[in-house]
């Protein structure tokens, strides 16, 4: 378009003009999906690459390591998998009570959510756009929406996926927000991105409000996006300026935003049909 010859005036008009009606075509009508989706298939072989020095480096580096370190390692891993096995005998117990419970109620949540083991292999390079890249799609089962934690907390949801990988927008990301409640007292509120990998901003909170620094933020499940009960941040900092309705408060994410490189994708169990007579059908299904 911009090769020497006559108009090129006219030819940098039509750039303008075919990039405007994309624009539009994307942001108004949501028609060029399937195309980001084929090239995010198609960049995967990239963001495979990307991620092998890596890879490399960590198989390269277990080649060197001393005996005197795996058998410390190993009785480390011996040891946390007896506390592990004493927690699932514990959390079985509880979970086939709980279900018990709930099926009583008529009840169609279960303890646990499914989920599937992701690995980060990419990270968006827009200073100003959080969003990372895993090795997960839609061969997988990932869909748009899905929420996805690390072993500390909530890191972000699925907002595209392609068939090998999906990308993920973080909490920290300046357009993404939390339903949240105060697991002390169960106040509600909204948490925010603000830009910052260690800060979050929560929102609407009155002065008057029941809330202190330490208070853990957990997941409310409202809006039926993310699960309820998952930890998202804790409180830093309350600052009350005179005379405001309102009070400023900073939280810090409890995932590990920028160093975690596996992660947990989230899926939600599907609601189960509720018969003519009210009575909610049986619940045949385990919490995983």
């Amino acid at each position: 378009m911009f090769v020497q010859g006559p108009v090129p005036g006219f030819r940098l008009f039509l750039v303008v003009l075919l990039s405007a009606a994309l624009i539009a075509a994307d942001a108004r009508f949501d028609k060029l999906t399937t195309v980001r989706s084929t090239l995010a298939t198609g960049l995967a072989p990239v963001y495979w690459l990307g991620n092998a020095p890596y890879s490399f480096a960590d198989w390269f580096s277990g080649l060197f390591v001393s005996s005197d370190d795996l058998q410390q390692e190993n009785e480390e891993l011996k040891t946390r998998l007896l506390i592990l096995e004493r927690r699932a005998l514990k959390y079985a117990a509880l979970a086939s009570e709980n279900n018990e419970l709930r099926r009583l109620l008529n009840s169609s949540e279960v303890l646990d959510d499914r989920v599937i083991v992701g690995e980060v292999v990419g990270v968006s390079p827009d200073p100003f756009s959080h969003e990372i890249i895993i090795n997960k799609g839609e061969s997988d089962g990932v869909t748009t929406g899905q929420a996805v934690l690390d072993a500390e907390g909530l890191m972000g949801q699925v907002i595209q996926t392609s068939q090998f990988t999906s990308r993920v927008l973080l909490v920290s990301d300046s357009s993404h927000a939390v339903p949240v409640e105060v697991v002390r007292n169960g106040l509600r509120s909204i948490l925010l991105g603000n830009g910052e990998t260690d800060e979050l901003d929560l929102v609407h909170v009155p002065d008057t409000a029941d809330i202190r620094e330490g208070d853990m933020l957990v997941s409310s499940g409202l809006g039926g996006r993310f699960p309820r009960g998952y930890p998202v941040a804790e409180v830093s900092s309350i600052v009350k300026e005179p005379g405001e309705p309102f009070v400023t408060i900073q939280a810090a994410p409890k995932a590990r935003l920028n160093q975690s490189r596996l992660v947990l994708i989230v899926f939600q169990p599907e609601e189960r049909s509720v018969p003519e007579n009210g009575q909610a059908a049986p619940d045949n299904e385990e919490a995983n």
